[in-house]
């Protein structure tokens, strides 16, 4: 479909991230029309303008657009590519969604499972992921020991890591989703911000699952396996 301005079309083609495509402009990698893109909001239109990356001229043809959901197992990084050859997550997707250009909405470290979107739909990984849109997301944690009430209120305060202080946050305790035995709520991206909250209190997270992003929950999609979101929900997930 057509792009209103470069940066849109760039990433609505499915060539990459809002980031990745806007670090691409930045450093003059992208020409259009044989001039070099001047910033992100120049007018560009994926089928009537030429437009090259690194030189090569781009065929962009308007794709069709997947939102998928996919119940990440631990040992995969959440990213297109590895130089280091490490496994990703596109690599355990069905064959024929390897070829639309899929790429993770924001991240799950390697070692975390659970809920995680993949889409070649630009706009909406920039509503989930940019902090003024504060989506809340939801983690099942697994500690060992238990929180104090003192704990968890700094927990639920904000505690100060290397990067900030961390938006209030709502913790629960579970008796009943074995090996997890608490709960958070929280609508920031910080990396690894979750087993570092817990870090700064001493609790070292042994598992992290993450079950909810806004009003998409991970239900009982089975671990490794993936679908296809509703009209319903990608119109949940937009409208916050």
């Amino acid at each position: 479909m057509p792009g209103n301005t470069l940066l849109k079309a760039l990433t609505e083609a499915g060539l990459g991230s809002r980031r990745k495509m806007a670090d691409a402009i930045k450093n003059g990698r992208v020409s259009v029309n044989g001039a070099v893109a001047e910033n992100f909001r120049q007018p560009a239109n994926l089928h009537t303008d030429r437009i090259s990356l690194d030189g090569r001229p781009l065929k962009l043809e308007a794709e069709q657009v997947v939102y998928l959901m996919l119940n990440k197992p631990g040992g995969l990084l959440c990213t297109t590519s590895d130089e280091r050859g490490r496994n990703t997550v596109l690599g355990i997707l069905p064959e024929k969604y390897r070829r639309l250009r899929l790429y993770p909405v924001g991240r799950l470290d390697m070692d975390s499972t659970g809920l995680l979107i993949l889409t070649n739909d630009g706009s909406l990984t920039y509503q989930l992921t940019h902090p003024k849109f504060e989506h809340e997301k939801e983690y099942l944690v697994q500690i060992e020991g238990a929180l104090t009430s003192q704990e968890k209120q700094r927990l639920e305060r904000g505690v100060k890591l290397e990067d900030g202080i961390t938006a209030p946050a709502l913790v629960k305790e579970l008796r009943n989703s074995s090996p997890y035995n608490y709960s958070i709520t929280i609508h920031e991206g910080k990396k690894r911000q979750v087993r570092r909250m817990f870090a700064n209190l001493g609790y070292r997270v042994v598992a992290l699952k993450r079950v909810r992003m806004g009003n998409l929950m991970l239900g009982n999609l089975e671990e490794g396996a993936t679908r296809q979101l509703t009209v319903r929900e990608i119109k949940a997930l937009l409208n916050g």
